[in-house]
């Protein structure tokens, strides 16, 4: 990203944050684009800014229709279970037999191309959790400039909590990968963990800019980043800094923020003919950016661990509790992060809970004996059980 945009360039990005309606705000993206210089440095934000217009004009156009929400395809797809994972991939990969085979889902399986037209969820069992699989029409070149629906399929990737990218083993599978990968750069979906990250929460009028560094600065200061900042007329807000992130970092975020989705790479039809060939070629081509997982959705190979895989990328935890007057505890966890803490449950039971927390019991296997008592900041291991105390 560039940091030597016009002053003119930079309070008129503001004007289009803080605008409500979509004609405005397009008519506000069309003067801030007359503003920016053209040259190699601005190329992708250019990029991103003509993106986020051809999604306004979109919902302008179905706003003049006035189509109701029943007749048009249903995009946004509640979330249920311990994670929501999207099934992202180009036709004829397989996505409809994988989601038949690993959830129970019903699912329209045809050999026409382009047969899934909008979200269809299924439920994944793994041990005592259940992971919500939601296949989504397939991703074509250029979807995040909105062929095909492609802006609310990537709106459905954004949201989720982990990907499942996926290939065949029949056509070429590294130029199919390569296009979903070029897609997702282009929505600002990240498939590797970044080093840093950079959260803005615009405020009302006389909160002021409140900047929270946890964690580094690299080649900048705090100065610099509030400078940065008031440029674009950004004078209220909370800016959270996660990580390791530069000046860079942090005008990229005002713009618009990338997400990190934890990702897995499902290569199927291994049972095809050639198939072990071609999964050398893309094992090559992936090199070490993704952990390729064979596949087959037709005979189900590779398919049983698929469970434990997701359990793994999305790095979180199970964590049961028990009331001090019962010897069981709850049969349904607690979802959490991985090394989430004490105070962490607490407040995902209830506010209160953590505001009167007084200590914990725990059991759990990384104890010597259990239960012990402990204190909030106590970090939870998978399968924990915790007996809560208040004050």
């Amino acid at each position: 990203m560039p940091t030597n945009l016009p002053v003119e360039a930079k309070k008129k990005w503001n004007e289009v944050s803080t605008a409500k309606e979509p004609k405005e705000k397009l008519r506000l993206m069309q003067e801030f684009l007359s503003l920016v210089p053209k040259h190699k440095g601005t190329e992708k934000l250019c990029s991103r800014v003509k993106t986020k217009m051809a999604t306004l004009r979109r919902e302008i156009e179905t706003q003049k229709k006035r189509r109701a929400v029943s007749r048009g395809p249903r995009y946004f797809i509640e979330k249920e279970g311990a994670a929501q994972i999207v099934i992202l991939g180009p036709t004829k990969v397989g996505r409809s037999s994988l989601l038949a085979a690993v959830t129970n889902a019903k699912v329209e399986i045809s050999d026409y191309s382009f047969t899934t037209r909008e979200p269809v969820p299924g439920m994944l069992s793994f041990e005592d959790l259940q992971f919500q699989i939601v296949e989504a029409p397939a991703v074509v070149h250029g979807a995040v400039g909105g062929k095909s629906w492609g802006q609310q399929t990537m709106a459905l990737a954004r949201n989720a909590d982990g990907l499942i990218l996926m290939v065949d083993l029949v056509r070429n599978p590294s130029a199919q990968l390569s296009s979903l990968l070029n897609e997702l750069e282009n929505a600002r979906i990240l498939i590797r963990k970044p080093s840093g990250r950079v959260e803005i929460e615009r405020k009302h009028m006389g909160v002021g800019l409140r900047i929270l560094v946890i964690g580094s600065l690299i080649d900048c200061t705090l100065t610099e980043v509030k400078a940065l900042l008031r440029s674009y007329r950004v004078l209220n807000a909370i800016v959270k800094i996660y990580g390791n992130v530069t000046l860079d970092d942090v005008e990229d975020s005002i713009f618009e923020s990338a997400v990190f989705r934890p990702t897995l790479l499902l290569a199927n039809k291994l049972d095809a003919k050639g198939a072990k060939e071609r999964l050398r070629m893309l094992e090559r081509f992936v090199d070490s950016r993704l952990a390729v997982i064979p596949v087959s959705s037709k005979t189900g190979y590779g398919l049983h661990t698929l469970g434990q895989e997701l359990f793994q990328s999305l790095e979180i935890m199970r964590v049961y509790t028990k009331e001090p007057s019962k010897k069981e505890h709850s049969p349904v966890p607690f979802i959490l992060k991985k090394d989430a803490a004490i105070v962490d449950l607490a407040k995902q039971i209830h506010s209160d809970f953590s505001q009167n927390f007084a200590y914990a019991r725990v059991w759990s296997q990384k104890l010597t004996f259990s239960p012990q008592k402990v204190g909030a900041s106590f970090v939870l291991s998978d399968k924990d059980v915790v007996e809560l105390h208040l004050r």
